[in-house]
């Protein structure tokens, strides 16, 4: 319980075997129960996001498909069931006059800097507006076999994106077995996983019948979110008012998380990008910088190297001293046009305004 009570943002990944019927119909009441489980959790002063499956399902549905691995089809479903899939949400969530919002993301949105920036922006602004995001991959765009590795996956990198505390995985099976429980009833169940090894792998499943994912991806989702920082739950979800339970202790199986989202995150930013460019700066926002400070525009002095939008720079002082790295919210030519300004000018010099911070103290790190 306390992991949920000390958790501030709340990450939500459903499967289709959950909100999709066997008529291929939204599951209502338990889509209502749900809503009525996370409407409890905001009263708490959490924000939550859900990572839903489902379009597919319910577009085969409208569209009179069977189960196809032809990529036209599938897309064509997911085009089809998005719709619907939003209408049950927004159907659910009305009762407590809470606003549903669409966010459809595709790999590149999470892997590629630049994108990952402007996708999370946009997350943080429907939280800040009290919305709870329905994040689903943008298949009826796919390219490649739509898999991101399934939701699980586009789960944690969402978790990963927000800096969520924690992620819930509402699954068909109530947690981490030893060995498959459905071919061996006395196999141990695992409550906690303090650290991800080559034995719990080994302990994955099969992927269940509706959805596209299992334990194997589960467990991926949960390397990739608790070295994010943030600690992962595996519960079972068939049931009414699931978020209810495991605020009681229901049983599940919890990976933790060796460090906090934010620290993670700067860690990765420190550690673990290859700097594309610099901004040296003056004594001043040298100062705030280390105080933990965002760099402004007006601060900077000189903009060096060639970079995006995303990207890590360093930011360095008159002497060379390298102060902090961090990922820049201009790209080094608009950069350059807006060294040295007032937060008021950059929109007049740019023609737009991403905001008075070259890099935000969000997205920096001390070195």
């Amino acid at each position: 319980m306390s992991r949920i009570a000390n958790a501030n943002r709340l990450v939500i990944k459903i499967g289709s075997a959950l909100l999709v019927d066997r008529e291929g119909n939204p599951d209502r009441v338990w889509l209502a129960a749900l809503a009525d489980d996370i409407a409890a959790l905001r009263d708490r002063g959490k924000q939550v996001v859900i990572v839903s499956s489902g379009a597919i399902a319910l577009g085969r549905r409208a569209l009179g498909l069977q189960r196809s691995s032809v990529l036209a089809e599938k897309q064509a479903a997911a085009a089809a069931g998005q719709a619907r899939l939003m209408g049950a949400y927004e159907e659910a969530f009305s009762r407590h006059n809470i606003p549903v919002a669409q966010a459809l993301l595709t790999p590149d949105d999470t892997e590629r800097r630049r994108r990952w920036l402007n996708a999370r922006a946009t997350l943080e602004t429907l939280l800040d507006l009290g919305a709870i995001p329905i994040i689903n991959e943008n298949d009826t765009v796919a390219t490649a076999e739509i898999r991101y590795g399934d939701n699980d996956r586009l789960a944690a990198r969402a978790a990963q994106m927000i800096s969520a505390d924690a992620l819930i995985l509402l699954s068909d099976i109530d947690g981490l077995y030893e060995r498959d429980p459905r071919a061996d009833s006395t196999a141990p169940f695992v409550p906690e996983v303090s650290e991800i090894t080559a034995a719990i792998e080994a302990m994955a499943g099969d992927p269940g019948a509706l959805g596209s994912g299992g334990m194997r991806t589960k467990i991926e989702a949960a390397k990739i979110a608790t070295r994010a920082g943030c600690a992962v739950a595996i519960t079972k979800g068939a049931d009414a008012n699931p978020l209810k339970r495991l605020t009681s202790n229901g049983r599940a199986t919890w990976f933790l998380a060796s460090a906090t989202p934010r620290a993670a995150y700067k860690a990765w930013i420190a550690g673990s990008l290859a700097p594309q460019g610099a901004l040296v700066v003056d004594d001043g926002a040298a100062s705030a910088v280390r105080a933990g400070k965002s760099l402004l525009a007006a601060g900077v002095t000189e903009v060096r190297g060639s970079f995006e939008k995303g990207d890590c720079v360093r930011i360095v002082s008159g002497t060379g001293a390298e102060v902090a790295r961090g990922l820049a919210r201009y790209d080094a030519s608009d950069a350059t046009r807006i060294k040295g300004l007032k937060s008021a000018a950059i929109a007049e010099a740019l023609g737009y305004d991403a905001g008075p911070a070259l890099v935000h103290a969000d997205d920096l790190a001390q070195v």
